[in-house]
């Protein structure tokens, strides 16, 4: 895109009270963030979840300064913005809730990262888990899968080691800018990933690692992949928040069963018992995501995007919103930004592609 194009991206994300959700409406509405910025407060004012206040915001309080701020540091720290609209853009992040509008990336996205598993755990791992993450993370990638974390020190960092190790493909999520590692200490690890696979964040650059950017980062971690391996987790650690955000997003969570009594284990032992996937083995992870030994997918997984070549693009919209588990009609319509009869129709003609099954209720998952 042109450095105009880029401004609007970035100025729109700087209006109050316009997170993702919001955001990526009012760019599929009007088209594009420029057409957002100039449209009139009465336009804004009119659409569902906007009203007077938001509408109010974006015609007042658009913090260009910043957004120009932004296009420097980008092109000082080379790094590349994705948006929801590029080919680029990780197809699996599209079906959560609050995917970010747009990624701040540094390294490829490639498409067989849609192949990905999550690897995330206690920052104090012991030998056990050490010794675990890392035959996990090395099995995982021999069979094609791609690794996704969160960089910190410990479990993390030993995911995005064991993939590197095998040659093969891992994306670290920040819960900073791209131009703050942290910690520090993982600089060289970041370096290391940049040449197989990439980092990435939804924050401008200067954000500071602070403690409200990891939940946001987690659900990431979570929307990347399409299960989540929690190998060591204490009763309050944040790798039992990235298991919740993949509950909330309908991807699977696996827990490696630990020691009684060993603090690192009562998180893990509590999601096992909770319902969680217990892991004895890598097969357990295949076998629950239908991935193939050969590190292909199934034909019940996700759909490359040369499978979606014939769609048309609301069709793919449409697509990407349906998943395994049930969705209603009503709660498609308003993510597709469609009215229900237009929703209706489109579903039709990918059921009658074979790619859509309706349920009783007017309900819809993939076929």
């Amino acid at each position: 895109m042109n450095s105009s194009e880029l401004k609007s991206w970035l100025a729109l994300f700087t209006v109050p009270k316009v997170g993702p959700v919001r955001y990526i409406f009012l760019v599929k509405h009007f088209g594009s963030p420029e057409k957002v910025l100039s449209a009139s407060k009465e336009e804004l004012a009119e659409l569902p979840d906007i009203g007077p206040v938001i509408a109010s915001n974006i015609k007042n309080k658009v913090f260009w300064d910043k957004a120009k701020e932004q296009q420097k540091l980008l092109e000082k720290n080379q790094v590349q913005v994705v948006t929801f609209k590029d080919e680029k853009y990780p197809q699996n992040l599209l079906s959560i809730y609050d995917p970010p509008p747009f990624l701040f990336v540094k390294g490829e996205i490639k498409k067989e990262d849609r192949n990905a598993v999550a690897i995330v755990g206690c920052r104090s791992a012991s030998v056990y888990g050490k010794r675990i993450t890392e035959r996990i993370g090395r099995e995982l990638t021999r069979r094609g899968i791609t690794i996704v974390s969160g960089m910190a020190r410990g479990i993390d960092s030993i995911g995005h080691l064991a993939a590197l190790k095998e040659n093969g493909r891992t994306l670290a999520v920040f819960g900073s800018g791209l131009d703050i590692i942290y910690p520090g200490e993982n600089k060289k690890l970041a370096e290391k990933i940049l040449s197989n696979g990439a980092i990435l964040s939804e924050f401008f650059l200067g954000t500071k690692p602070e403690a409200p950017n990891f939940p946001r980062r987690n659900r990431l971690i979570s929307g990347l992949s399409l299960g989540v391996v929690i190998v060591e987790a204490g009763t309050k650690s944040g790798a039992l928040l990235t298991a919740h955000c993949a509950l909330e997003q309908n991807r699977e969570v696996f827990a490696i069963p630990g020691n009684l009594g060993a603090k690192n284990s009562e998180g893990t032992n509590k999601l096992i018992k909770q319902g969680a996937k217990l892991v004895t083995s890598v097969e357990d992870i295949l076998e629950e995501l239908k991935i193939t030994t050969e590190g292909g997918k199934s034909s019940s997984s996700v759909l490359s995007q040369e499978d979606l070549s014939h769609l048309t693009e609301k069709e793919k919209d449409i697509f990407k919103l349906i998943s395994d588990e049930p969705h209603h009609i009503d709660k498609i319509a308003t993510q597709a930004c469609v009215n229900v009869s237009e929703a209706l129709s489109l579903l039709l003609s990918l059921e009658l592609k074979g790619l859509v099954k309706q349920l009783s209720g007017k309900m819809f998952v993939r076929a």
